[in-house]
């Protein structure tokens, strides 16, 4: 494979996780009211169930794919998830639904796991960083189209076709990865699938100060965007009244993302992932910080919410893939079990604390500006931690 169709596999694989979130904020609203649920905020265990089978399941597919190698775990992951897409279909009960969302992101965590896997199977260092920021950079595509394909459905069906629309997507990356993608991962480099010898990668993985700390610093900061994707559509529709334009806007801050991967991915070599991440955590503190201010003061008006907003995300494109990479630098011997610990911690705890902001959700946009500050802080002080309390400073030219 050249560089780019490995690119945009990689990128397409991840973007499965976004598109089963994305595409169906427009639908929440009658999903919802189809299966008889009242509370909005109810609503978005739609997904917070998906994030936390996702989360759980990686711990066991790392492993795995150390053991059989990448491509047939994927394979397997992703069978389960367009399965239980067109099993969604059909479902009677909310309950069942959530149900079917769990075991899908159990699916899906394949996805997540061995893609990251891959990367750093081919790639490290800088080079990793500026691969993963072109995956960012594709990823974040499907933010931006996804709601307005959802929207789109919603035109001219009910939202079980939604789920019709995944499960086909799932078919297509499914069918380029059987004819396209090598095995990477060699014989020789596979460990083998037993109690001692994951219990041994997982304490390798969790004794290393810096994969340990930036992955928890990781987790803390895509908390705050699993808080905004949690009750975005209650803001953007519910706050702001914008109706149909609500995937636009939407649109917008994942294509800020989306610069700020490619932005990465061409300054990553020049200046390396410390100086560029460190100096976007700090601007996504400072600007969480104003906005939490801003909004104790009365209603924040829509072009200062959409301004500040989006500025934290420009900021969280630098940060990801940097962290990822600084994560998995060290443990590339053991890179399947490394980026299903990583994996799990940043999505469970990502789950668990975009939920908590949601679920605060008042008609205002002080509970989730509270939540971005708080939490950029405290990742602040895990990369504190992780760096010997000097940030900047490279540990040696590769990073």
């Amino acid at each position: 494979m050249s560089k780019a169709q490995f690119v945009a596999l990689m990128a397409m694989l991840m973007a499965i996780n976004a598109l089963s979130i994305d595409i169906m904020l427009p639908g929440l609203q009658e999903i919802g009211a189809s299966l008889g649920i009242a509370d909005e905020n109810h609503r978005q265990y739609v997904i917070t169930a998906y994030l936390i089978g996702m989360g759980f399941a990686q711990l066991f597919f790392g492993p795995l794919s150390d053991r059989f190698g990448r491509k047939l775990p994927l394979l397997g992951g992703l069978a389960i998830y367009g399965v239980c897409a067109l099993a969604i279909v059909f479902v009677p009960s909310f309950s069942g639904l959530l149900a079917l969302r769990f075991v899908q992101g159990i699916g899906a965590a394949a996805t997540r796991v061995i893609s990251v896997s891959i990367v750093r199977d081919v790639y490290g260092g800088r080079q990793m960083a500026e691969v993963m920021s072109l995956v960012m950079m594709v990823f974040m595509v499907v933010p931006v189209i996804a709601p307005s394909i959802g929207q789109l459905i919603m035109l001219f069906a009910e939202w079980h076709m939604i789920f019709v629309v995944i499960a086909l997507f799932a078919a297509l990356v499914a069918t380029l990865v059987i004819l396209r993608l090598p095995e990477t991962l060699a014989e020789e480099n596979r460990r083998p699938f037993t109690a001692t010898s994951i219990i041994g990668a997982f304490r390798i993985v969790l004794t290393n100060r810096m994969a340990l700390f930036y992955t928890l610093a990781t987790a803390f900061i895509f908390g705050s965007l699993f808080g905004f994707i949690n009750s975005a559509q209650q803001i953007l529709v519910g706050i702001y009244g914008l109706g149909v334009w609500f995937p636009l806007v939407f649109a917008g801050f994942a294509g800020m993302m989306a610069v700020a991967s490619f932005t990465n991915s061409r300054m990553v070599k020049r200046y390396g992932m410390r100086r560029l991440s460190h100096g976007a955590l700090i601007g996504f503190a400072t600007v969480s910080l104003i906005w939490m201010v801003a909004s104790l003061f009365g209603p924040v008006p829509l072009w200062l919410f959409v301004l500040l907003y989006g500025t934290a995300m420009f900021q969280f494109g630098l940060i990801g893939p940097n962290f990822n990479a600084m994560a998995m630098e060290p443990l590339g011997h053991v890179a399947g079990t490394a980026s299903s610990v990583l994996g799990f911690t940043q999505t469970i705890g990502g789950a668990v604390l975009g939920a908590a902001i949601g679920q605060a959700f008042d008609g205002t946009v002080t509970p989730l500006a509270l939540g971005f500050f708080i939490l950029s802080a405290i990742g602040l002080g895990f990369v504190l931690i992780a760096e010997k309390g000097k940030l900047f400073s490279p540990n040696n030219p590769a990073s």
